[in-house]
């Protein structure tokens, strides 16, 4: 018999509709209908998450994987995925899982219990939910993330930000690290590319900072869509300005992928010059992504220029930083390190 969860943030409409208020597209969901996440459902005027507990993926993987470099360097974080996104990107790495049907996936249980035990048994300091877009997966991040607090385990969505204030205020005392994506500077992208809007990430980054967790940010940068110097400036201004110069900040490489096969990948010069933008725009920790060895992977002292944290690939090695400070000018490093 199929077990059903009862969802949370909804509310009843006109004509035995559903509305969600979980993120921002506020799905207005008919009877026997779902939102476009396609993973809450309208059943009888109840709204059901449907995925809660479903698991597409199960990994362990070094935090730097996320990425996130300056929430407990060097630690393993056990990471969940299911299926579905309220995202349509034409450029998602991860579209097996974000676009299958939930009806034509296998899926695995696993509990909020059984999935805590599983981090604590494999020796991880956090439990990511990641792979496809957590917010969707809600309720059950929350009820893990409750048991995983009392057991001394930190917590990290891998999100593109869409969360509503509501559903991130009841979420946000159980959630340590928000790496979010901004996947660009301009509204025409997020509409034609990822069918959303920009303003609502930047708020949910702006609020998440708010409410004491750790930000880094991931901008995937698209030759010809969003990696003019204007719109990475304006970008970098906005990150310096609105969620603080220390905010470490991933200007990734784009490899071709799902619908958009026929755009090269990023030149690793233009990651290179928006690096160098955004060091001059104020911004303390700026990192080249998915290039590997690169030496703008590892951390620097943004007073002295000391090195840090060298990353090779995935590894973290401490260089010069102890009890938050650099040992060669004693400037503070942002570095959490624990929770």
């Amino acid at each position: 018999m199929e077990q059903l969860h009862k969802a949370r943030q909804y509310r009843h409409g006109e004509d035995d509709a559903l509305i969600c208020s979980l993120c921002n597209h506020r799905c207005t969901i008919r009877e026997g209908k779902h939102g476009i996440c396609g993973v809450r459902e309208n059943r009888n005027g109840i709204l059901y998450a449907m995925t809660y507990g479903k698991v597409s993926s199960e990994a362990v993987d070094p935090i730097e994987k996320k990425p996130l470099y300056h929430f407990l360097p060097g630690t393993l974080s056990y990471s969940l995925g299911s299926v579905g996104c309220n995202f349509r990107c034409e450029h998602c790495q991860n579209w097996q899982i974000s676009r299958a049907d939930i009806t034509g996936f296998s899926l695995r249980d696993i509990s909020p219990e059984e999935g805590v035990k599983r981090a604590e048994a494999r020796m991880c300091a956090s439990i990511s939910w990641t792979y496809n877009e957590p917010t969707i997966w809600h309720e059950y991040a929350l009820d893990m993330g409750t048991l995983a607090k009392g057991r001394g385990l930190a917590t990290v969505y891998v999100t593109n930000g869409y969360i509503t204030e509501e559903a991130l205020r009841e979420i946000s005392p159980v959630l340590d690290a928000f790496r979010v994506d901004i996947k660009a500077f301009t509204e025409d992208f997020y509409k034609k590319i990822c069918g959303a809007k920009l303003q609502p990430v930047l708020d949910s980054a702006v609020l998440a900072r708010e409410l004491g967790m750790h930000i880094e940010v991931v901008n995937l940068v698209i030759p010809g869509l969003n990696d003019s110097a204007e719109e990475t400036g304006a970008l970098i201004g906005w990150i310096a300005e609105n969620l603080g110069p220390d905010t470490p900040v991933h200007f990734t490489r784009f490899h071709p992928d799902y619908r958009m096969r026929d755009r090269e990948a990023t030149p690793v010069a233009t990651l290179e010059r928006i690096y160098r933008q955004a060091k001059e725009g104020g911004l303390h920790y700026p990192y080249v992504g998915n290039v590997f060895m690169h030496r703008y992977e590892s951390t620097y002292c943004p007073v002295c220029s000391a090195l840090i944290i060298e990353r090779r690939g995935f590894s973290a090695i401490t260089r010069n930083l102890a009890e938050g400070r650099c040992t060669s000018c004693g400037a503070a490093i942002a570095i959490v390190d624990h929770v």
